[in-house]
C-alpha cells in the first residue's frame, strides 16, 4: 500500500529507526558524548593507542614513538616513551606537530626515580601530529620511530583524537 508516495511499509521502519536512536540518546549518561573517550590505552610494542569509553574500543590507531622505544623514560634526551599511568593534562592548538596532547610525565615517581640517578627526568611528551614539512608522508611516518619520546599520528588522526578526548582523560601507556 503506498501513501503519499512511500509505503506503509517506510514509513514503519522510519519510525523504528527514529525510536531506536531516541533511546540510545536516553541511555547515554548524563554529560557524556557519544564517542567521547574515558580512558586511552597505548602499547607500545605494538605500536598501537586505543581510545576506550565504558571499557570497549572506540577508535585505534598505529603509532610511531621515541627513537629508543623499549624501556621506561628515565632522562631527558632519551628518546624512550614513558611507560604507567598519567593523565592527558593540557593541549596545544599551535603546536609545531600540528596538533598536541600533552601527557602528565614526569609523575612523581619519574620525578623521584631522576632525582635519585642525579638525572632530569624530561618532559613535554605529547601525542601530536606531524610538522606541516612532513605532513605528506601521512601514514608513512609510521615506519620508523622518529620521535624526542612522544606518540605520533598523522595530522587526521589528532585532529580526531583532540575532538575525542577530553582534558582530564587517564593514559595508560604498556610495554
Amino acid at each position: 500500500m503506498h501513501y503519499g508516495g512511500l509505503t506503509v511499509m517506510n514509513k514503519i521502519m522510519g519510525s523504528v529507526i527514529v525510536g531506536v536512536f531516541a533511546l540510545l540518546i536516553m541511555a547515554a549518561p548524563a554529560g557524556a558524548r557519544i564517542d567521547q573517550a574515558d580512558r586511552i590505552v597505548v602499547i607500545k610494542h605494538k605500536r598501537i593507542l586505543m581510545l576506550m569509553q565504558n571499557g570497549e574500543i572506540i577508535k585505534s590507531y598505529r603509532i610511531a614513538l621515541g627513537g629508543n622505544p623499549n624501556g621506561h623514560k628515565v632522562r631527558a634526551g632519551d628518546k624512550r616513551t614513558p611507560e604507567g599511568q598519567y593523565i592527558i593534562d593540557a593541549r596545544n592548538p599551535n603546536s609545531s606537530y600540528h596538533l598536541s596532547l600533552r601527557i602528565s610525565y614526569p609523575g612523581p615517581g619519574d620525578l623521584e626515580n631522576a632525582e635519585r640517578l642525579g638525572v632530569s627526568p624530561g618532559g613535554s611528551i605529547m601525542i601530536h601530529g606531524q610538522k606541516p614539512q612532513y605532513a605528506h608522508l601521512g601514514k608513512m611516518h609510521r615506519l620508523e620511530d622518529w620521535t624526542e619520546g612522544c606518540i605520533a599520528v598523522t595530522n587526521r588522526e589528532i585532529e580526531e583524537i583532540w575532538k575525542l578526548v577530553p582534558d582530564g582523560t587517564p593514559i595508560e601507556i604498556k610495554k
